[in-house]
């Protein structure tokens, strides 16, 4: 789910999403959304037919989400196309099916360094003749650099996210007379008084890895700062860096005292972890996650009244810095269907079907921003494009061995952490060492 996650390798800003420039804007790096009026530009697509896959990391809402999107295209080009959901494990099934001769003719990768991957070994196609003028019209810079790989264009990033987020339940903090903390000694001080009013202040989907990176990730970039993350996603320095160390006693914080969190920090799912703060009365305060945890939730809530967001506190005098991540489409079969749907979900058309439905954020600068539904979804896709700082989520630029397979690597070291968070010197030792066999 990193999608629902993670959510690619990156030493650059990268602006972003949707509010700052208009839809006519020029391709400069701090482009964001356009303002223009109407909707995202419809693409002009064949009517083919046949029939088709896509393979994506999304389930549950997402998924539901998602297949309106397809519906849509199915009525443009009379191609049906079946979806597979991967879950987490999208690179173990790619990958074994590529050595079955059955890929998926499209696929939705949440990691450039996955992409990355596919596309040294061959299995992706260039896209340039498909979207690249479209991802050149409508997305900043840095977008097509995350999809590229040597000069040659092989992922449309559908889908962006915000990861430096609290969400928190409404009435919880209102019956403990607390307010969203700005910097991590509030949160400290509001997880208490949390706690002291009779509700469970955290609610940690460790069950599923990428969560534990995400958090890792936003306090490294808010504790040792934007160049060291640079050098650790680059793995210019090692994991057993005293940064690193610091960054592991501060995520201790939020893990050492069980009684703060709802559940085994190590068992808990995303879901899970979401509707335990989304329902009423809830299990939890706050969970961490990033601007998709709406569309995730099982739980009826509604956005201002139930439920709202904070920015990832601040760590001594950091400045206000977002950790991001995306969703690339890529094509694995050169299919008259296979390059349809590449070139309509590189629209603002494509993309703006899901972000009605919220749970969304596009990248897309043809997206109207009036088309998210409510005044949280706007406040989190503004905050991409004010970030004094923003990286891409760290672990998604790594090779997916190290950052994106359960079981592996960062997900299983973290996990490891979860459940002893005293081990601060042997977990570093141990992810230098996995990162070491990786970044080869």
């Amino acid at each position: 789910m990193k999608i629902q996650r993670r959510y690619l390798r990156l030493a650059v800003l990268v602006a972003v999403l949707t509010l700052v420039a208009s839809a006519c804007s020029g391709d400069d790096d701090e482009g964001g959304a356009g303002q223009g009026t109407g909707s995202g530009t419809a693409a002009e697509l064949q009517r083919v037919g046949g029939s088709m896959e896509v393979a994506a990391v999304w389930s549950g809402t997402e998924q539901a989400n998602f297949r309106q999107v397809l519906d849509a295209f199915t009525t443009k080009t009379g191609t049906q196309v079946t979806y597979t959901s991967t879950g987490d494990e999208i690179a173990t099934i790619l990958r074994t099916r590529i050595q079955g001769s059955s890929p998926p003719d499209v696929a939705i990768l949440p990691q450039p360094g996955l992409l990355r991957d596919l596309a040294a070994q061959g299995a992706l196609k260039p896209i340039e003749d498909v979207a690249g003028q479209a991802v050149t019209a409508n997305f900043a810079a840095h977008w097509k650099e995350l999809g590229s790989v040597n000069g040659q264009l092989f992922g449309v990033f559908f889908k962006g996210a915000n990861k430096s987020l609290g969400w928190y339940n409404v009435s919880a903090f209102r019956n403990a007379g607390v307010q969203a903390p700005r910097t991590f000694d509030e949160l400290m001080t509001t997880a208490r008084t949390l706690k002291d009013s009779g509700v469970t202040p955290y609610s940690i989907g460790g069950g599923a890895g990428w969560v534990l990176t995400d958090l890792f990730e936003n306090i490294y970039l808010r504790q040792a700062g934007p160049e060291k993350y640079d050098q650790l996603s680059r793995h210019e320095i090692p994991w057993t860096d005293q940064s690193v160390k610091d960054a592991l006693r501060t995520l201790g914080r939020l893990l050492s005292d069980r009684s703060m969190i709802a559940g085994d920090p190590t068992q808990v799912t995303f879901v899970q972890s979401v509707d335990a703060v989304f329902r009423t009365p809830p299990e939890a305060a706050i969970v961490f996650e990033g601007d998709f945890v709406p569309g995730s939730a099982t739980q009826q809530a509604t956005a201002g009244r139930d439920y709202d967001s904070f920015a990832f506190p601040a760590i001594g005098s950091s400045p206000a810095s977002v950790v991001g991540g995306g969703d690339a489409v890529v094509m694995m079969k050169d299919t008259p269907q296979a390059k349809e749907l590449v070139k309509f979900l590189a629209s603002g058309e494509a993309a703006e079907i899901w972000a009605k439905l919220g749970g969304f954020s596009s990248p897309n600068k043809a997206v109207n921003p009036s088309v998210y539904p409510d005044d949280v979804t706007r406040k989190n896709a503004t905050a991409l494009a004010q970030a004094q700082v923003f990286k891409f989520d760290m672990s998604d630029l790594a090779p997916a061995d190290f950052g994106g397979t359960p079981s592996r690597g960062e997900w299983a070291l973290l996990q490891q952490f979860a459940a002893n968070p005293s081990n601060v010197d042997g977990i570093a030792a141990e992810l230098e060492a996995a990162a070491a066999a990786s970044f080869r």
